[in-house]
């Protein structure tokens, strides 16, 4: 082995024990907490020479953000994995629960990735790791067909989609190592996207960051308990939200819990006439 390639390894392990100890210090404590002298006290080294290996905590926070988006993204794409490629509802269901899942386990290197200034992890070349986990997740569902939706439903503002917006999306996808034409992006298709990311990123925030004003649950996937549920719908005929009711199976039996369903989606409908849908679609 030959000199330079045994001083890389050595800067290689010692520049991955490094992160390691800066994302120990993360989710102890939160991205506050990551500094280069803690990694040094932590590490037995000196601040100075952890300056051979990030010249910046910007720099640091940076590497790390790139760390856990890299995790995440390895994550999303074995919950795809899973679910058949011809259910287009199931894999959407799939990678929003499973990145809100992500979220809950990881709430500080959530809050270091989606909730951290710009200025404190500094800018990355051809845009930053947010836009890649989102891109790399959506652009499998929308080739597929998956965000297909009636043109009605697209706010008339949006039914064309300039070909400058076509470039910059299909531009973002080959970015992040996706070959996406620029034809391929339909209108209905860059609606979905941006509506379904803006109500996963805030509905997952305020769930990550204690700022729900109700309670939620993961009834649906607990062997003991029942679940039934009916969708919320707005204006646009869209779902945005649903209604449940929960039971412990000692307490309320299947027969009792399908007892409730007439009035549960009586409940949905009202909320949703609220919320300006109409249900005869006139």
């Amino acid at each position: 082995m030959s000199e330079g390639t045994r001083r890389e390894r050595m800067r290689a392990s010692t520049d991955l024990a490094i992160r390691r100890q800066a994302r120990k210090l993360l989710v102890a404590n939160g991205r506050d907490a990551v500094s280069l002298r803690a990694i040094a006290r932590e590490m037995g080294m000196t601040a100075p020479a952890l300056y051979r290996y990030y010249d910046s905590r910007e720099a640091l926070l940076s590497q790390l953000c790139e760390d856990v988006c890299g995790d995440l993204s390895v994550e999303l794409g074995e919950v795809l994995g899973s679910v058949d490629a011809d259910d287009h509802a199931g894999r959407v269901f799939a990678v929003t629960r499973g990145f809100r899942g992500w979220a809950l386990r990881h709430p500080q290197e959530f809050a270091l990735v989606f909730a951290t200034p710009v200025q404190e992890t500094g800018s990355q070349p051809g845009g930053d790791q947010f836009a890649g986990v989102f891109l790399r997740t959506a652009a499998p569902l929308m080739l597929e067909g998956a965000f297909a939706i009636r043109s009605e439903r697209v706010p008339s503002d949006m039914h064309q989609v300039p070909a400058t917006d076509q470039q910059a999306l299909a531009a973002a996808f080959s970015t992040a190592g996706l070959d996406v034409p620029s034809e391929r992006i339909r209108t209905g298709d860059v609606y979905f996207m941006l509506t379904w990311w803006a109500r996963i990123y805030g509905h997952v925030a305020l769930e990550v960051f204690g700022r729900f004003p109700f309670a939620v649950d993961d009834a649906e996937h607990e062997d003991f308990i029942h679940c039934i549920a009916a969708p919320l719908r707005n204006d646009h005929g869209e779902v945005i939200a649903a209604v449940s009711i929960s039971a412990p199976k000692v307490l309320l039996d299947r027969a009792g819990l399908l007892a409730l369903v007439d009035d549960l989606l009586a409940t949905a409908r009202r909320i949703s006439a609220e919320l300006g849908w109409n249900e005869t679609g006139t």
